[in-house]
């Protein structure tokens, strides 16, 4: 086993033993054997398409749902992966008989789990270039696809599809066993980025298409008398398919982690059984999930190793596995509803304070005016965009610092479990505009790009020449992609921790300082005297 692909990977390195996110070397072997046959998948599909040959939407979506399963903190379950990897190579196979071009050799497939896990350790990571340099940004690619593959499957489940998106992802997948030089495999980086800008736009689409536009809202931090559900993850799909489904019940509904800006939507926050926010980020759910009397629903990414004394009260849908975990699928929670009923629910109703989400694009430009007048005017004197991804290695107690040495005059944008280090902070208003405005989940980067965007032609300059300054967090792939994102739109000076990324080799990180700046985090107190002055 090697795996570096997250933040908190063993000793900045990599996992050889067991993964820290609690992925066992057998299903470690499992992912890194479907990357490859998804790898002869995008081959044979850029090779289809170019001799004019259809690739089928169930190709498209089969190549992404797949991809998606690699990243960190979805599928833990080695025989969710099994029926996957045959309907990988199944798809090459078919694919494959249309085409009059050599498509290389296939990997074959074995039947069971443990065969499949045995045949994937021919393919770690390592193998993919024996330069380190070449090997570095082609982890960087894959790693970006996958971040690319998440947003992509949650945009197509709400029917946001682009064809030539699901092309690039194929072409892209294509690139790793290829011998090309260091210049093309940046420019691939960078068209990765572009590619996820692109997958955002179309989630975001998805997204305030079928349930509006978020708008501000203040959200509950305690609890309401009664039977409970709590929603984590960041599908928004399945939270109104569980609304619907326990409305008349008596069962509350609450969110946990990414699933806190669900309470801008109107078409979500119409419901009076959608009650508030329990609990803070992912890292924490062992004991926030322990604590919670009701039934729990994971959905999409970031499921942690259930202890004993809630693992029967939690469940997982959509691509989200867990060994010994009650799999739902179809949009039918009835079993998640009469688990909620089994158990005690709250006692009492319980005032926690609150906090405001729904700080989309829509809501900040709305403003714009008092924003740019704010500006102008000398009352705002910076804006900082605090946000990313949560995890628990220690060091990230920097980015709830950093908010509470920020300036008066200053506000801070944020979005993704990031803010969870400082979301109930109560930072005050300049002139009306709350100082702490919470943008959404991970993928409404989108939002906060379009924000910046506008902001800069207002003020009829670039978007690195705004008083706006990017302070990072990262922890999985979805924030690989995300940086990416940002790279190819040409924005500089990002600061990005707790640690820079292992797959990252001093050489690749020389050509990122000098053509972006970027640059790791040092000190709250470092870092806003060199912003500030």
């Amino acid at each position: 086993m090697f795996c570096n692909q997250c933040e908190q990977t063993a000793k900045g390195q990599g996992c050889t033993v067991k993964g820290v996110c609690g992925k066992t070397t057998e299903v470690s072997a499992i992912q890194d054997l479907l990357v490859q046959l998804l790898v002869e998948l995008g081959t044979v599909a850029t090779i289809a398409r170019k001799e004019g040959v259809a690739v089928s939407n169930e190709v498209n979506r089969l190549t992404a749902e797949a991809v998606f399963s690699t990243l960190t903190n979805v599928n833990f379950d080695d025989e969710r992966f099994v029926p996957v990897i045959k309907k990988v190579a199944a798809a090459r196979d078919e694919l494959a008989g249309k085409v009059s071009a050599d498509c290389g050799e296939f990997t074959k497939v074995a039947d069971s789990a443990a065969e499949l896990s045995k045949q994937g350790e021919a393919f770690p990571v390592t193998s993919f270039d024996e330069n380190e340099d070449l090997r570095s940004l082609k982890q960087i690619l894959v790693y970006g696809l996958k971040g690319v593959a998440a947003y992509t499957d949650h945009a197509a489940i709400l029917g946001q599809e682009d064809d030539d998106l699901y092309a690039q992802i194929h072409e892209a997948l294509s690139v790793v066993p290829q011998q090309l030089g260091l210049e093309e495999l940046v420019g691939w980086a960078m068209k990765c980025g572009e590619m996820n800008l692109k997958a955002m736009e179309l989630l975001d689409a998805g997204n305030t298409g079928t349930y509006g536009h978020p708008v501000p809202t203040e959200v509950p931090l305690g609890a309401r008398a009664g039977k409970a559900i709590l929603v984590s993850g960041h599908d928004l799909k399945d939270l109104r398919q569980l609304l619907e489904q326990t409305e008349g019940t008596g069962i509350n509904i609450y969110t946990h982690g990414e699933m806190l800006p669900c309470h801008g939507y109107p078409e979500l926050k119409k419901f009076d059984h959608f009650y508030g926010h329990y609990g803070t980020a992912w890292q924490n759910q062992a004991k926030e999930f322990a604590e919670f009397p009701g039934a729990i629903l994971m959905t999409t990414n970031c499921i942690q190793k259930p202890v004993e004394s809630y693992k029967g009260n939690i469940f997982t849908t959509g691509l989200v596995g867990w060994p010994g975990v009650t799999h739902v699928a179809n949009g039918d929670f009835s079993s998640v509803i009469e688990k909620a009923k089994e158990l005690p629910g709250f006692a009492a109703d319980t005032d926690n304070g609150s906090v405001l989400c729904g700080f989309a694009r829509n809501t900040v430009l709305g403003v714009a005016d008092k924003v740019i007048e704010g500006v102008k005017a000398g009352a705002i004197k910076h804006f900082f965009l605090v946000g990313g991804c949560d995890g628990a290695k220690p060091g990230r107690n920097y980015y709830t610092d950093f908010v509470e040495q920020a300036p008066e005059d200053t506000v801070i944008l944020t979005l993704a479990c990031g803010k969870f280090r400082f979301f109930d902070k109560k930072l005050g208003d300049i002139g009306g505009i709350p100082r702490l405005l919470d943008i959404g989940q991970c993928n409404d980067a989108y939002s906060a790009i379009q924000i910046a965007v506008a902001l800069a032609g207002a003020f009829e300059c670039g978007v690195n020449d705004l008083p706006l300054s990017l302070i990072l967090s990262w922890y999985e792939q979805k924030a690989v992609s995300i940086l990416l994102t940002l790279l190819h739109l040409g924005i500089k000076d990002i600061r990005l921790g707790p640690s820079l990324p292992a797959f990252v080799t001093p050489n690749v990180l020389n050509f990122l300082v000098e053509n972006f700046n970027i640059m790791p985090i040092s000190t709250p107190e470092e870092d806003l005297k060199a912003i500030l002055g």
